[in-house]
């Protein structure tokens, strides 16, 4: 079945209402060897264009990643960048901010990981913590040493979403894409996933109580997320709700998302700095 990818893609403008979007649907696979057949069709692919984003060396592309806890981000990362160059590619997870961090503007830490031109960079997490967990815990904010009169502004969100959009178009005009991934997983499947954790002695270290204590604020959390998926997803840098219940389903979306985003860069191999005749002198002396 082929993916429609603009079905998953947050339209500039709309408001979005997560309990109107699917967690899951329909498989795009028949069977397991026909997931992992077009996952690997979808890698090969991309780590063509990736040879030749390195090599036009105009763009990067920026690949941003939100969920909640054991939505899959990292499976997703790990499958889906799986045949991409590493020399091509930096993946940078965003914990609890350091206190250096803390006495710069938010966007601060993030900005320092961008990629250069010909290189994929991978936010697992991302500023948009900024107006997630923050807004939904604001005794974080109130550890940011921002001024009273912004933090105590009510339009501070708001502010906050002006500042990633102009990041975004600012980047976009220098030739930074920009792909963001919202993994869209249901209340019940992640508590099957956290149960499976505690099952798993090997999976036991995944788990810690702020896990639960987190889940307890759902409803936070999706009001959160609706806020900002509505506010920044813009034609130059798309959020896209994935379905996350399937795990093979949610890779294959984004892969495609990517690959198609990739074939969409007017990109070509610089020309050779040999004239025809020394590239046949060159080929002369290695018949020797």
């Amino acid at each position: 079945m082929p993916i429609d990818t603009a079905a998953f893609r947050v339209p500039a403008g709309e408001k979005v209402k997560l309990a109107r979007r699917p967690t899951q649907v329909p498989a795009f696979y028949r069977d397991k060897a026909d997931y992992q057949d077009l996952l690997a069709r979808h890698v090969r692919r991309m780590a063509e264009r990736q040879n030749l984003l390195y090599a036009h060396d105009r763009y990067a592309l920026l690949l941003i990643f939100q969920a909640m806890d054991a939505a899959g981000k990292d499976g997703v990362i790990k499958h889906v960048m799986s045949g991409v160059n590493p020399q091509g590619c930096q993946v940078t997870s965003f914990k609890h901010p350091s206190a250096q961090e803390l006495d710069h503007d938010f966007l601060w830490r993030s900005t320092q990981w961008l990629p250069e031109r010909g290189r994929i960079g991978i936010f697992n997490r991302s500023y948009y913590e900024e107006v997630l967990i923050v807004k939904v815990h604001p005794e974080v904010l109130a550890g940011e040493n921002l001024p009273d009169k912004t933090r105590e502004n009510s339009h501070l969100w708001t502010h906050r979403y002006e500042s990633i959009n102009d990041l975004e178009q600012h980047l976009h005009r220098n030739g930074t894409r920009i792909l963001k991934f919202f993994l869209h997983l249901s209340k019940e499947e992640q508590r099957q996933r956290f149960l499976a954790r505690l099952d798993d002695p090997a999976k036991n270290w995944k788990f810690c109580m702020a896990d639960i204590e987190e889940r307890e604020r759902w409803d936070d959390y999706q009001r959160a997320y609706e806020d900002a998926l509505s506010a920044t997803s813009t034609a130059h840098a798309p959020w896209h709700v994935v379905p996350a219940d399937d795990k093979q389903n949610a890779r294959l979306i984004v892969s495609q998302v990517i690959v198609e985003a990739l074939d969409a860069l007017d990109m070509h191999y610089p020309a050779s700095t040999l004239s025809a005749e020394q590239l046949q002198d060159v080929r002369r002396r290695l018949a020797v």
